[in-house]
């Protein structure tokens, strides 16, 4: 098998960009970046994840005096110190740490209370995937994690508020098909709700390549446990790199006006479906897929291959899309929603309406109320999330991706 640079192959392969989609506005705003970020004190939820410590090592360049990451995977927290302690040209500042704790832990806030002020407070803390909502349990947790731990962190900071606060979104809360793009969607809604008190942006974003958790960054695990690949053919998306994530959070949060929504200018060209991803993998560690009928057939041939059989075949099974909440092509905005695509080369910009208030209360103590009952179920939960999220169309298959490979 060959070896692969993985931030190469997405360059030449995903994205099909030599250099970041967002350089030049990066370029353009080096002075804000460097009066707004120096020896200023930052705080990073979440950001023992892809789009978190991506987020970190770009701020980096412009040396806050403090850095204070928060993540509940103490695993990935070690890595991550690891890994920026072993980087060329990254400077780290003297007062780094790091904390294994959930944002919506008691814990948590002793913390913050015993720290004090921080200047930039950014929350990756999420729920990210589609599958979050196969049962009523995950889908409370869904909540819980994504919208009103936002809440709550947003209610305590109201006291001592940051100059930038940034909360990430996703491209699934534009027309949102599932639950989990709903409730990033009501996430932005809640955490704009603050926004008298607190200067708040998010982004939304394209999918991060081979980011933690991802059926890409799945498919380099099959390859080492020698286990078939499997894709959908009907799911095409748009792709960013693990470092332009890092830098459009950078960009939406410092540079973002109060109430501002970023997204990625990408053409729709550029999307790419999974089935064509798995087959580019595979070429560039020299294989040639192999297509299965069926995923038994994809797994015993899996487990009798010789990887070092001069054919170079490897088992696939691709399939058009059968479970809950898949759309087939992603987007960034809704038809009604006001943009700004002018004032950067790379971004575009949401500006957020307000929402009737008194109706949106009215509805959020409702979803809380089922939320907690012992008699609810993910049928109630989509009803009222239907009153809440305008232009949400949920979709119920009856399956979910936990029932596939």
């Amino acid at each position: 098998m060959n070896k692969i640079n993985i931030n190469n192959f997405i360059s030449k392969k995903i994205i099909k960009r030599s250099k970041s989609l967002f350089q030049s506005d990066i370029k353009n705003n080096l002075d804000i970046f460097q009066n707004e970020i120096n020896n200023k004190s930052v705080l990073v939820i979440g950001g023992a994840g892809s789009i978190g410590s991506s987020f970190i090592k770009s701020i980096l360049n412009f040396s806050p005096s403090k850095i204070v990451v928060v993540d509940i995977n103490e695993n990935a927290l070690t890595e991550l110190t690891r890994d920026l302690r072993s980087s060329f040209q990254i400077n780290m500042p003297n007062d780094y740490r790091t904390y294994p704790l959930s944002y919506n832990n008691e814990i948590f806030y002793r913390f913050l209370q015993n720290e004090g002020y921080f200047d930039i407070i950014a929350n990756f803390a999420a729920h990210k995937h589609v599958r979050s909502e196969k049962n009523f349990y995950s889908i409370c947790s869904m909540f819980e994690n994504n919208v009103f731990g936002n809440e709550k962190l947003l209610s305590f900071l109201k006291e001592t508020p940051p100059k930038h606060f940034f909360c990430v979104s996703t491209d699934k809360a534009a027309n949102p098909v599932n639950l989990m793009g709903a409730s990033k969607r009501l996430m932005e809604d809640v955490i704009f709700s603050f926004s008298d008190d607190i200067k708040i942006s998010t982004a939304r974003f394209a999918n991060v390549a081979f980011s933690n958790g991802s059926l890409l960054d799945g498919f380099i695990n099959r390859i080492s446990k020698q286990q078939p690949l499997t894709a959908p053919l009907d799911i095409k998306r748009f792709f960013v790199s693990p470092i332009e994530a890092g830098e459009l959070c950078l960009i939406a949060c410092i540079l973002g006006n109060n109430k501002e929504i970023f997204y990625p200018k990408i053409s729709p060209n550029n999307s790419i479906s999974f089935s064509q991803v798995s087959d580019l993998f595979l070429n560039e560690i020299g294989y040639q897929p192999l297509l299965m009928k069926n995923e038994n057939d994809a797994k015993f041939y899996a487990k009798s291959m010789n990887l070092n059989d001069t054919e170079k075949k490897y088992p696939v099974f691709y399939f058009n899309s059968d479970t809950t909440g898949e759309k087939e092509i992603e987007e960034f905005f809704g038809k009604d929603e006001i943009r700004d695509e002018k004032k950067f080369s790379s971004l575009g910009i949401i500006k957020y309406k307000h929402i009737d208030n008194h109706l949106f209360n009215k509805n959020i103590l409702k979803l809380k109320n089922i939320l907690v009952s012992k008699t609810s179920s993910k049928l109630d939960v989509v009803e009222v999330m239907q009153d809440l999220v305008k232009n949400f169309h949920h979709d119920e298959k009856n399956k979910n991706l936990d029932q596939k490979m």
